[in-house]
């Protein structure tokens, strides 16, 4: 990156802490920053824009639309707006707007998506390693609790055939989301780097259901 960049990357995690100083836990800034670090290690793999990555990481949840009444426009134009502050070049800015408008699960819902991406495919791969693992099963039963959700009802199925919009509308039991989202993202991961990281975080979260299964009968 050049000097200049630097600095915009500079003043956008500055922006990025300011905004969401008091988001729920797992969309905080150190979730951005994971999805940052995440990101930039894929990166050393791939033949991307570098700078475009690093934007597109530190802005990707800049407005979550489930924390806007799923408005799902805000993200995008906060930051553009924040972008044209900082003289970004405008290629830049589109490209880090459909970034934010793709890089989301629900989406990949709807079958295929309008536009892609090496850089999109990177920072999408960073966000979707922080949904599992360790610090995935953590920020799970966080936005579980912040919606106030069971924990789990065996007589509640898991829905495996949701289209976009009931996902977006669901308020099912939290071991309900391993199943409808956080087991399939490992067959998900678009980079050589991502699928490797992602089999070891995938495997944590199959040993630890099997624990969760034999409490909750009382097994063990």
């Amino acid at each position: 990156m050049t000097t200049n960049e630097e600095h915009i990357i500079e003043n956008t995690i500055a922006f990025v802490k300011q905004t969401l100083k008091d988001a729920e836990g797992g969309h905080d800034w150190f979730h951005i920053e994971r999805v940052y670090k995440n990101a930039l290690l894929i990166s050393k793999s791939e033949d991307v824009d570098d700078f475009v990555v690093a934007l597109g990481a530190l802005l990707h949840d800049i407005a979550d639309s489930k924390f806007n009444d799923g408005d799902e426009t805000l993200g995008p134009a906060v930051a553009r707006s924040f972008l044209i502050k900082q003289n970004v070049d405008s290629a830049d800015i589109l490209h880090v707007e459909n970034i934010i408008k793709h890089i989301s699960f629900k989406n990949s819902l709807q079958g295929e998506t309008s536009f892609s991406s090496s850089e999109l495919a990177v920072v999408q791969d960073a966000d979707r390693l922080d949904a599992i693992g360790a610090i995935g099963i953590a920020r799970c039963f966080n936005y579980g609790g912040f919606k106030n959700r069971a924990l789990y009802d065996p007589e509640i199925a898991p829905n495996l055939n949701m289209s976009k919009e009931e996902y977006k509308k669901s308020d099912a039991p939290t071991i309900n989301h391993f199943y409808e989202k956080l087991l399939l993202l490992k067959d998900m991961m678009n980079t050589k780097t991502g699928k490797r990281l992602a089999e070891k975080r995938h495997q944590f979260m199959q040993h630890y259901l099997s624990q969760f299964y034999d409490e909750w009968n009382g097994k063990i």
